[in-house]
């Protein structure tokens, strides 16, 4: 009977080993295993548009997993998922919506994670026409300046806190002929020549070389460093595999992917351009920026 007993415990042993050395992956693979199809919803602002829509597709390549990305202004695709409470996947655009999704109970915080850094510039046409080369340009008259709505996306945020801390806000103000209801169509106003600035992220440029010059503020008007985060959301029903999905993004796959759109992975980089710029954080928008 020991013989019996011991032969029952090795073969249950060989049977365990293996699983426990793949749980670590077993989120992402229980697609295929079980033999259906598993959908990530993630909601993310469009600041990280480019990058994502690839590690989407390579996610879905090598686990099987579809991967549904909504894109927008950050605080609209948070404001999306409240209503819907739904959602796996929150990726906004900066700090300041990760930290209002962690008041409001949105994202679970020890799931949180910094995907890359971002910087806070001007943008301009290719050849920049109108010769802008620091925020004083912008009040020059005549010339045509966009921004994000600051009150849903991070980056328009970041523009405003940008002129109130340089004294410019009202004389820019004067200047300003529209504003974006997201990251993306930010740069576009930029690309398309509707406008002879924005204020935007660094990163602009590198979405369309062709089109888009970015022309970089000096170390002391950068007020913070700006980082994309993600974190899986309260609402998910697949954490491990929406925590997956996290994972694969600061991998050195996602890392790779991210750099190839002209993307900081790490703080030292930015770090170059700001050395003692305070990473990430909050800001208040004052009221007569609010819609």
């Amino acid at each position: 009977m020991y013989r019996r007993l011991m032969k029952a415990a090795i073969i249950t042993l060989l049977i365990t080993l293996p699983l426990a050395g793949c749980n670590s992956r077993k989120a992402a693979v229980t697609a295929e295993a079980q033999g259906e199809k598993k959908v990530l919803e993630v909601f993310a602002g469009a600041a990280s548009k480019p990058p994502l829509e690839e590690l989407a597709a390579m996610y879905k390549e090598k686990y099987g997993v579809e991967v549904n990305l909504t894109f927008g202004g950050s605080g609209s695709v948070l404001s999306q998922m409240k209503l819907s409470r739904q959602g796996d996947v929150y990726i906004p655009g900066s700090s300041d919506f990760m930290e209002l999704a962690k008041k409001e109970g949105i994202v679970d915080p020890q799931t949180e994670k910094v995907l890359v850094y971002l910087l806070p510039a001007i943008n301009v046409p290719k050849g920049n026409p109108q010769g802008i080369k620091t925020l004083t340009d912008l009040t020059r008259p005549g010339v045509r300046v966009g921004m994000a709505r600051p009150e849903t996306v991070c980056v328009g945020l970041y523009g405003v806190e940008i002129l109130e801390n340089a004294g410019l806000a009202d004389q820019v103000r004067k200047n300003i002929v529209t504003y974006a209801e997201s990251c993306e169509k930010t740069a576009n106003l930029v690309a398309l020549k509707q406008v002879d600035a924005v204020l935007g992220w660094d990163v602009f440029a590198k979405w369309d070389q062709d089109k888009i010059e970015t022309v970089y503020l000096p170390p002391e008007q950068i007020t913070r460093i700006g980082y994309i985060p993600a974190a899986v959301t309260t609402y998910s029903r697949q954490k491990e595999l929406a925590a997956s999905f996290v994972n694969f993004l600061t991998s050195d796959a996602g890392k790779g992917v991210f750099r190839k759109y002209g993307y900081m992975v790490d703080l030292e980089e930015a770090r170059q351009f700001a050395p003692d710029a305070p990473v990430g954080g909050e800001y208040e928008l004052p009221p007569d920026w609010r819609k």
